[in-house]
């Protein structure tokens, strides 16, 4: 049976469709996702695709890795977007092995290009920095924080004129229980302080962005994002001036909103 989408609307520049459950917008985004690598798979060649990771974001990375969204991963070359500093490969929490796991070892995509938490930070900056610029991004697919940040861009650092593609940052204190909360870190402590990520211009830079935003637990940042002023407070809110992007809601992540 066909999924269809619930409500169909654009705030500002932005486009949000909302979906009857998690499921339904786990698929109907990964399909979002497919069409635009095979477009650009079909028009250069080769794709360039950035993800985000966390709990989010398993539904609709299994759907778009699943058969049925017909993504020719041979031609694609893969970016993450984040990743703490220290944190090596192999980490169960470092978001290289979530991507290598989740996406590279059953797609089988052309490459993947990890941000290296083990690296000299300046050094990888640099680096990452400039296979962002060789590799103009098709596609990025990002979800937003309980904080509202996007990447590790959270709001006392995220910067809408960022001049860098990638930078250290210190995370903030909501951040990081976010962490705690989802299971990936024993307590607060343990969870690293500092992270790389790719800033909020970059990420933006993308030919198409695609928020996916499920779960009650952002049903705030979702509010703050899509009727709160455009500022760093909730770096969400910046995907309001981009018509770029298609943002992915569900009924608990609209739970706040007055139309959902």
């Amino acid at each position: 049976m066909e999924v269809r989408v619930t409500l169909d609307r654009t705030v500002d520049h932005l486009r949000v469709r909302l979906h009857s459950d998690a499921p339904t917008l786990a698929g109907l985004a990964a399909q979002d996702a497919a069409a635009c690598l095979r477009a650009a798979v079909a028009s250069r060649g080769v794709a360039h695709a950035m993800f985000a990771t966390g709990n989010s974001q398993l539904q609709f990375v299994d759907a778009l890795v699943g058969t049925e969204a017909a993504v020719p991963w041979s031609d694609v070359v893969v970016f993450h977007m984040d990743e703490y500093v220290g944190v090596g490969p192999d980490h169960p929490a470092g978001f290289q092995r979530w991507i290598r796991e989740r996406i590279v070892q059953p797609a089988r995509p052309a490459c993947a290009h990890y941000i290296d938490g083990l690296a000299d930070p300046s050094d990888e900056c640099r680096r990452y920095a400039d296979l962002l610029q060789s590799h103009p991004l098709d596609l990025c697919c990002l979800g937003i924080g309980e904080n509202g940040h996007l990447a590790f861009n959270d709001p006392p650092v995220a910067d809408f004129d960022d001049p860098v593609d990638l930078k250290v940052v210190e995370l903030d204190r909501a951040c990081r229980l976010q962490q705690v909360h989802e299971g990936h870190f024993p307590n607060f402590d343990a969870v690293p302080a500092r992270a790389l990520t790719v800033t909020i211009p970059a990420l933006l830079r993308a030919r198409t962005v695609i928020a996916v935003v499920p779960e009650a637990r952002k049903a705030q940042p979702v509010r703050a994002a899509l009727t709160g002023p455009v500022s760093a407070s909730c770096p969400a809110s910046v995907l309001r001036r981009q018509a770029n992007v298609t943002l992915h809601i569900d009924r608990q992540s609209a739970g706040l909103l007055d139309w959902a």
